[in-house]
């Protein structure tokens, strides 16, 4: 049974090589700025040194844009430090290469502004139980959490930690979270290491244990007390912005499935993360496991992930860095089997671990991403169990041809049921009317103006409003397609084609373009069940591509 899976994912890798894109997606990254290893590399030691670190960023984001990502996570807590300026804890070393030195500006701010430029999401990623090794404690002094705040840490194998079993523990925690989603536009906050260390089993909190464990047996205690801060940390934030996602990374095996074992490195037993838990219990939007295995050590597990995902969203964190001929050399094959397999078993997306893995296009996966897996842009899907009602639809269409080739398209403004900005999202395509649930069609996403200009006229374009928790508007056709004489196809209740070759489906559509019924080519068509009206009949291939052939009237 254990060579039946890898047998099935080969197959599937060889069948679907070149699936359809998908609209709806999640593409993250994490970007880790501890001793900036994806960022930074330069130092904001003067004008000079910030200048060269936000270009640094910008560059890296523009990468991610040409291969279509939409998330990224930015390590904004890292060992007990922050990168933005807080009243909580102090600047990282890697900023300015000294720790508590004010880096000059606001990484955190601009690092959303230039994401959101480029209509990207920008996650706060914090590192949440660990406060850093004695090496940083030192350099931290007097900032530090362990000289602030010392009952609630605890020295273990070498490295502080916050004490899980403390209620001081989720109050500071919370102050963090506080602070990022009231001053920031972040999309998201998303908890790292929410767990106890490795080796969890001797972490030295038999005191706390006895104070506040109520005689608990004390697994399950644990496993309670990284709940309750998983679920106060999911409240502090939708109090304050119900749009903001919450998201963790837990360890990448939930716990033993039935006929695979975990070989006792899983989330539920080892670190007492019951993160399925926390997505039955409602007090997580996502949760992006960290998956740095492969073979059936990544498949089954990933089924179980998808089986138990309560209608949110689990993003399977792949482990890139592995491909490294430093680290365990994987063939990019392995890499490519876990993606195609993740798409078709209906998980969110992907994640991977780390950034300068990707940008260095180590064993080619960024080329492979580029120009395989991401080829179309792909929207972050709605959180429809937040909010699931979509924004007015834009009106008043304007589309003007420029004599230099541009175009000029605008719209009015759509309004969000609860008053929230509005984004949008373009659409372009030489088939009228423009099938804005084809990904190919994504021209520009996340606009935040209501018009724009183009420097190529041809085709038509359609737009659509979206909302802050991704429900999109009915959409609105900027330019229309020229009255033309098309052929009427049917006699009476008998659809009459031409002889067609290569074409192995017919869609009927209503006349806004959406989709009635699809049915393989033959020359007749009985359309008897077809109701009374006016029709669009259009030719359809595998790569989602259709013609426009006449039309019915019934």
């Amino acid at each position: 049974m254990r060579t039946f899976l890898l047998i099935f994912i080969s197959l599937l890798f060889i069948t679907i090589k070149t699936a359809a894109q998908p609209k709806c997606e999640i593409r993250a990254t994490w970007i880790t700025t501890l001793g900036g290893m994806d960022w930074p590399r330069n130092k904001a030691t003067n004008a000079n040194g910030i200048r060269r670190q936000q270009q640094e960023l910008r560059d890296i984001l523009d990468q991610l844009k040409k291969a279509n990502f939409n998330t990224v996570m930015l390590q904004t807590r890292l060992r007990g430090d922050l990168i933005y300026p807080s009243a909580f804890e102090t600047f990282p070393e890697a900023l300015t290469g000294k720790t508590g030195r004010n880096p000059g500006y606001d990484p955190l701010a601009f690092a959303i502004e230039e994401c959101h430029k480029r209509g990207m999401e920008l996650h706060a990623w914090i590192v949440t139980i660990p406060v850093g090794n004695h090496r940083q404690i030192k350099l931290l002094d007097k900032y530090s959490v362990v000289r602030k705040n010392r009952k609630i840490c605890k020295q273990y194998q070498g490295s502080w930690y916050l004490d899980p079993g403390h209620p001081g523990t989720a109050d500071y925690l919370a102050g963090i979270v506080r602070e990022i989603v009231s001053r920031y536009d972040v999309d998201g906050v998303h908890f790292d290491y929410i767990r106890y260390p490795e080796n969890a089993r001797r972490f030295p909190d038999k005191d706390t244990h006895r104070k506040y464990g109520k005689g608990k047996d004390l697994k399950q205690w644990r496993r309670e007390n990284i709940t309750a801060i998983a679920r106060r940390l999911h409240a502090e934030v939708k109090q304050l912005k119900p749009w903001v996602k919450v998201s963790s990374s837990p360890v990448g095996k939930f716990k033993d499935t039935n006929r695979y074992s975990s070989f006792g490195w899983n989330a539920y037993e080892t670190v007492y993360q019951d993160a399925q838990g926390w997505l039955k219990e409602g007090i997580h939007d996502a949760l992006f496991p960290m998956m740095y295995f492969k073979d059936n050590h990544f498949y089954p597990f990933a089924l179980d992930w998808k089986e138990n995902d309560n209608g949110r969203w689990v993003v399977p964190g792949l482990g890139i860095y592995f491909l490294s001929p430093k680290e365990q050399d994987w063939p990019i094959d392995e890499v490519s089997r876990q993606l195609h397999f993740t798409r078709q078993t209906g998980l969110a997306g992907h994640a991977y671990f780390r950034n300068r893995f990707l940008l260095d296009n180590v064993k080619g996966i960024f080329d492979e991403l580029k120009n395989d897996f991401y080829t179309t842009p792909a929207l972050v899907p709605p959180m429809t169990w937040q909010d699931n009602i979509a924004p007015t639809a834009p009106t008043e269409p304007f589309y003007e041809l420029q004599t230099n080739g541009e175009v000029k398209l605008a719209w009015s403004a759509s309004k969000d049921n609860h008053d929230l900005p509005v984004v949008y999202h373009l659409y372009a395509s030489s088939n009228y009317p423009v099938d804005t649930n084809n990904a190919n069609n994504l021209l520009a996403t996340y606009l935040k103006g209501n018009q724009i200009t183009l420097p190529d006229g041809e085709g038509y374009f359609a737009v659509t409003a979206a909302d802050r928790y991704g429900n999109e508007s009915a959409p609105l056709a900027l330019n229309t397609a020229p009255e033309v004489e098309s052929p009427t196809l049917n006699q009476g209740n008998k659809l009459v084609l031409p002889q067609l070759e290569d074409v192995p489906e017919i869609l009927i559509c209503n006349a806004l373009g959406e989709t009635i019924s699809k049915v393989s080519y033959q020359p007749e068509i009985s359309l008897k069940l077809l109701p009374e009206g006016f029709y669009l009949v259009y030719t359809w291939n595998e790569e989602g591509e259709k013609k426009f052939l006449g039309t019915i009237l019934k």
